[in-house]
């Protein structure tokens, strides 16, 4: 029996890190950026462990205090500590960006298959309602729909989740009807395969992998309209550590204690950027047109 020599490195652990090495020298925003999103995924899983006090803990002692060692961020006119509610706004940030885009996702799939599939009144039908929704802006369409549902997590998610289906359903019909057009496709029908098992088989798994790279791309703007919605009083309702909410709260003192507004904002914009670079380099990485124009 060979005995394998434990002495020398394997192969196969050394591959990883060589991996990450040269990525680093090709790409090294898309690394830097995705380690700063990871941070702040993390913080939002352990929050509990990392944030130094409970959200909601109140300070008399310390109203609107500069940043210290004991509060490294500052806290707020209520003495709450900025660095502990700003980590425990990670949370919110994640829910109501990946729910959202997730329900934007699987209703643009819905819509554009169905568009993509038919033809006549239905495919009109379906599309003017795609127009209608992308005639508006995510915010305004967002500030729509929670005018009618009111504030709340829950209703900012379906509000932003509702903007966010337009975009993926004109992208889905596009992808079908490309695929549709494809030389297996025609062939299947033709053999007499049955048309549920074309799209099961055939046009879905083309399509899914496109919708899942756009939807990186869109928890970004998905967190930049909760955000908003959260800082014009119809998002997330207090005393919840939402970043908008905090942003909006700090208003009143800007000129006198700037960190209550800036630490929020501060770590808005790092997120945003983080995964804006993100999502760039995904689509770059896994989109043929892209890689063929490079």
């Amino acid at each position: 029996m060979a005995v394998r020599d434990l002495s020398l490195p394997d192969r196969d652990a050394l591959r990883l890190p060589r991996l990450l090495a040269d990525q680093l020298r090709s790409r090294p925003f898309f690394v830097i950026a995705a380690m700063v999103s990871l941070t702040f995924l993390f913080a939002a899983v352990f929050a509990p462990w990392v944030a130094p006090y409970a959200p909601d803990f109140q300070d008399s002692n310390a109203l609107m205090a500069p940043p210290s060692a004991a509060h490294w961020c500052g806290t707020d006119s209520f003495g709450q500590d900025l660095l502990s509610r700003v980590i425990y706004g990670t949370r919110y940030v994640f829910l109501i960006g990946f729910s959202s885009v997730a329900i934007g996702a699987v209703g643009g799939l819905a819509i554009g298959l169905a568009a993509g599939l038919t033809r006549g009144a239905v495919e009109w039908g379906l599309m003017r309602f795609v127009d209608a929704i992308l005639a508006l802006p995510s915010l305004i369409m967002a500030i729509a729909f929670i005018s009618i549902l009111g504030p709340g997590v829950d209703k900012v998610i379906y509000a932003v989740g509702f903007a966010m289906i337009g975009p993926f359903a004109r992208t889905v019909r596009a992808d079908v009807l490309q695929v549709r057009a494809q030389a297996f496709v025609e062939a299947a029908g033709l053999m007499g395969v049955d048309r549920l098992r074309i799209i099961w088989r055939h046009i879905l798994p083309n399509v899914i992998f496109p919708l899942a790279v756009q939807a990186t791309i869109r928890i970004a703007e998905a967190i930049l309209v909760s955000s908003a919605l959260s800082f014009l009083g119809l998002g997330v309702v207090p005393p919840a550590p939402d970043w908008g909410l905090m942003i909006s709260e700090g208003r009143a003192f800007i000129s006198i204690v700037p960190w209550i507004s800036g630490v929020p904002g501060a770590a808005l914009a790092l997120l945003l950027i983080a995964l804006s670079i993100v999502g760039d380099g995904v689509r770059e990485q896994f989109d043929p047109k892209m890689r063929t124009n490079r």
